[in-house]
């Protein structure tokens, strides 16, 4: 029943589907392996990429996760491990076993294979490494020294290097004979007498020229050293500002050490991106694969601080109970001025903390960028401002009250606009991540000065 469902869909899906593993085959394999059919269960695995088993180990129960990771044991692809999210990765490698990973680790590339190592807790890592053959095992330790972040840590060890003094010719016998090229690579690096990189030549350049012309003839000069400790942050910001497929690493004295492709900057562009989204709202990049109480928890510290947060400000509403007993028009429009406020102050930490992260502000036009949003805090304070005002002069049939509303509105706004742009600022300068901290701050200001501005104008001009 299961086999035939699936490959009536399989058709109609064809033409759906452009990359991935449809939602249908998930549902197939899940119920195949409910009915233990290990027969069905590997024709819809086999012709499936590695990311994409990953995506199905993902969307399966733990129970059925289990049978399955048992299933692709004796063929168990090493790339999966490389795709899957790092909580349901932990699950597998615990299910594999010591032995098992350590083959794993060692049919993998250099930076697969350190980026699967560094997600073991310590004693796992020890213990694997302990399993991996002495050359691997050497590599994999040497690097591990290096700062988690590190360019060092993104690279990968094979790499093609060539003299200058060779001809084509030479390059390409060389490579045809070579066991140990990498995988993938698309240039070739040239290096001096100390293994230092000189130039560059891109296989698509390469293989247009004559066999006898020299490799110093056709390389390019111009190439963009990464530095070991380089933060890969940095990295993903050089090949994104000048389009680079590779680049060499070179160690604290100038000698290359290994490359970095194109393909590992989109994972850590990918994974910055996400974390950053992740910490505006404050939660975990893994939270989705989290179990019950630990996602629970995880939460709980960060409601805390919103729970704080608003005792402050319910303290500062309490300090002018007797003015809003007067006027009971107050609690019902004091929370507009608050939200309006910390969205728009929200929208502006939102910006700036992109245009650090990518380096888009800094010193030179810093001041710019404030004038700009207290201009821009203005005018839509102003905006805003006017339509509350008028809204609330109509409604409670008081021109007195819109325009306390309108002018409490125009105040908090721009000072939201500012916050958002400063604080950022403010909390990279000393060294904590703006996308943890600062929008808490400012939700907290903007609160506490949103009530405080619209009710003490309102008993200032009104009570």
């Amino acid at each position: 029943m299961v086999e035939k469902e699936h490959f009536q869909i399989a058709d109609q899906e064809e033409n759906e589907t452009l990359y991935g593993v449809s939602q249908d085959t998930i549902r197939a394999l899940e119920e195949a392996l409910e009915e233990n059919n290990t027969e069905l269960v590997g024709r819809l695995i086999e012709p499936l990429h590695a990311a994409d088993v990953a995506t199905v180990i993902e969307y399966l129960p733990p129970t059925l996760r289990h049978t399955l990771i048992e299933l692709l044991r004796p063929t168990f692809d090493p790339e999966i491990l490389a795709d899957l999210n790092d909580i349901v990765r932990e699950e597998v490698v615990e299910q594999l076993g010591t032995q098992d990973i350590a083959e794993a680790i060692s049919k993998l590339k250099s930076d697969d294979a350190l980026a699967l190592i560094e997600y073991l807790d310590e004693d796992k890592r020890k213990e694997v490494l302990k399993s991996i053959p002495v050359r691997e095992r050497v590599i994999l330790e040497e690097v591990l020294t290096y700062p988690e972040d590190s360019a060092a840590r993104l690279m990968q060890r094979e790499i093609v290097c060539v003299p200058s003094f060779w001809t084509v010719a030479d390059t390409l016998q060389y490579m045809g004979k070579e066991k140990n090229l990498p995988e993938k690579f698309y240039d070739l690096f040239v290096v001096d007498p100390k293994h230092m990189p000189i130039g560059g030549v891109p296989l698509s350049l390469l293989l247009r020229q004559s066999p006898t012309t020299k490799i110093r003839d056709i390389m390019m000069v111009d190439i963009k050293r990464i530095p070991t400790l380089m933060d890969q942050e940095e990295v993903a910001l050089l090949f994104r500002k000048y389009g680079l497929v590779s680049a060499p690493v070179v160690d604290e004295v100038g000698r290359i050490v290994g490359m970095i492709t194109v393909d590992d900057v989109v994972y850590v562009i990918e994974e910055e991106a996400e974390k950053d989204i992740m910490l505006l709202a404050r939660v975990n990049e893994s939270d989705f694969f989290e179990p019950l109480l630990s996602t629970s928890y995880s939460r709980i510290r960060w409601l805390m601080i919103t729970l704080l947060n608003m005792i402050m400000a319910a303290t500062v509403i309490s300090q002018f109970q007797e003015t809003i007993e007067k006027m009971v028009a107050l609690a019902v429009l004091m929370p507009i001025n608050a939200a309006m406020s910390g969205n728009a102050g929200m929208q502006v930490v939102t910006v700036t903390v992109r245009a650090i992260a990518t380096r888009e502000l800094g010193g030179v036009n810093m001041s710019r960028a404030i004038w700009k949003e207290v201009l821009v805090g203005l005018i839509n304070g102003v905006v805003f401002g006017g339509v509350m005002g008028a809204i609330a002069a109509f409604w409670f049939a008081d021109p007195a009250l819109g325009i306390v509303l309108g002018g409490a509105l125009i105040l908090n706004m721009m000072v939201a606009a500012v916050g958002g742009v400063i604080m950022p600022i403010l909390i990279d300068k000393m060294d904590m991540d703006p996308a943890i901290s600062a929008g808490p701050i400012l939700t907290t200001t903007t609160d506490l000065l949103g009530f405080a501005t619209f009710l003490g104008f309102a008993k200032l001009f009104l009570v």
